[in-house]
């Protein structure tokens, strides 16, 4: 009797479920990363370089 509601606790547990999501949401994350690496880098290196000619009509 005992073993049996060892085994159920054992699947009803739900401790690391919340790791295992975390863990695959930044796979993803990543995988998107590599990815789109290339446009991510164009998209920052423009970000950056209209940031710079903004920031100098300052001065």
């Amino acid at each position: 009797m005992r073993i049996s509601e060892e085994i159920r606790a054992f699947f009803v547990e739900e401790d690391g479920v919340g790791v295992i999501e975390i863990v695959l949401i930044l796979v993803v994350l990543i995988g998107l990363v590599i990815i789109f690496k290339k446009q991510i880098n164009t998209l920052l290196d423009n970000i950056f370089k209209q940031i710079n000619s903004k920031s100098k009509e300052v001065y």
